[in-house]
């Protein structure tokens, strides 16, 4: 019997304008805009392979190998019920509405490709799907695994929409998960309906139109977060002031200058922008009751050296060269152009040396390797050196694209239908 299988990869995006709150928790609508780049999936994705076959006897999902339990009515058992309504629809909709009105032919046709099309809408699915990068540790794997997730089942289904269209779906599962289905920036427009049609992903600039954005993530923890996001946010939208007056009147303007900076390549701008959202998502989090602490004392020290490097810089006239951000989660994302990741990654370096070294998938610093430094005028007071290990890793990437979608050889599959075994 012929498999019935797709495999897709999916992109991490880390939000400038943050996503912190729901107006309806089944559906996932947010209570604000928000807006987010998509990073390079050579460097961190979700792949995801999705196989329908009638011999299965119910939906089964693996993450990383291990088998995650898809309960009735949760996230995911919504997005896999969501995709197979659509390839229903999508078949049902072939078949003509009136026969008598249209050619023979065209019937015939018509009824031998359904006769011919399986009902995979009907079938049972077995879904593998693997992160390159730790889950659960404030580096969105839930966006771009569910993201993947309904990639691999649009091309399983052979479903023709667009990605606004499967955005609704993924939103579903994870809120940010609708921003990974497009490369580049893009934003996630909250929408006023209550059915949430109008709450979906778009693209305000594609990936090619500021190639030399670069990412440097630190990874500070990679354990699981203390206070999930998804119960951390209902908190702060039942207890935090600050919250409202976000809300209604600093998001809205922000979405607006963020937008325009993208649009010009401005890059002051948007490190402005960046940061000042990220220090105040942070700061509605310790609003809430009881407060949520997502930072450390190691985030903070981050924080204090980009401060200083951008004040050389703005001294020297030349604007702000790094922003900062922060999801709920400790570690720091960097955005620079890649003119400056070098000086950047020589300033972390220097305050938290690596046990592993710093791989250096962009070749910017030869065979002698990194050496933590400093830029002239640098005040080296701003934080102290830390021991090595207080960044367990730094992961340089930089702007990427959307979905992928991969061949039979990439597949998490075995022909029996059940996870492959991953090597090292």
């Amino acid at each position: 019997m012929a498999q019935f299988q797709a495999t897709a990869s999916a992109p991490v995006n880390i939000a400038c304008i943050k996503y912190w709150g729901k107006r309806d928790t089944k559906l996932i609508l947010p209570t604000n805009s928000s807006l987010s780049v998509t990073l390079d999936q050579d460097h961190l994705r979700s792949t995801t392979t999705s196989r329908a076959d009638p011999s299965f006897e119910k939906d089964r999902l693996w993450l990383n190998g291990k088998e995650e339990d898809i309960k009735d009515g949760g996230r995911m058992a919504t997005c896999i019920a969501e995709m197979k309504r659509l390839r229903k629809q999508e078949v049902e909709d072939k078949q003509p509405n009136e026969p008598q009105v249209v050619s023979l032919f065209f019937v015939t046709y018509l009824t031998l490709k359904l006769t011919s099309c399986p009902k995979l809408s009907s079938y049972h699915v077995h879904i593998a799907s693997y992160n390159n990068f730790p889950t659960a540790a404030g580096l969105a794997s839930s966006a771009s695994g569910f993201a993947a997730l309904v990639s691999s089942l649009a091309q399983l289904y052979a479903l023709p929409v667009s990605p606004s269209t499967l955005s609704l779906i993924a939103r579903q599962g994870s809120g940010s998960a609708c921003r990974s289905l497009y490369g580049g920036f893009v934003a996630w427009e909250q929408g006023t309906r209550p059915d949430g049609q109008d709450s979906l992903a778009v693209q305000i600039a594609p990936q090619s139109h500021w190639p030399d954005m670069h990412a440097l993530i630190c990874v500070v923890s990679d354990d699981k977060k203390g206070t999930s996001s998804t119960s951390g946010m209902q908190r702060t939208v039942e207890t935090s002031a600050l919250l409202q007056h976000r809300i209604a009147h600093v998001v809205p303007q922000r979405m607006a200058a963020i937008s325009a900076a993208i649009k010009s390549r401005d890059f002051d701008a948007f490190a402005k922008v960046t940061m000042a959202d990220s220090n105040q998502f942070h700061a509605v989090a310790l609003d809430t009751e009881p407060p949520i602490f997502y930072m450390n004392d190691v985030s903070r020290a981050i924080i204090a050296l980009i401060v200083e490097y951008n004040r050389v810089s703005m001294e020297k006239g030349l604007g702000r060269r790094a922003a900062y951000t922060y999801d709920a989660g400790p570690n720091a994302v960097i955005y620079t152009l890649k003119e400056n990741v070098k000086e950047i990654v020589e300033l972390v370096v220097k305050y938290f040396p690596q046990r592993d070294g710093f791989k250096d998938v962009f070749g910017l610093f030869g065979e002698a390797g990194v050496q933590g430094k400093v830029v002239e005028g640098f005040n080296e007071a701003v934080a102290k050196e830390f021991e090595a290990g207080a960044v367990k890793g730094l992961i340089h990437t930089k702007i990427g694209d959307g979905p992928r979608a991969l061949g039979a050889e990439e597949s998490l599959l075995g022909e029996d239908g059940f996870p492959k075994t991953l090597a090292a």
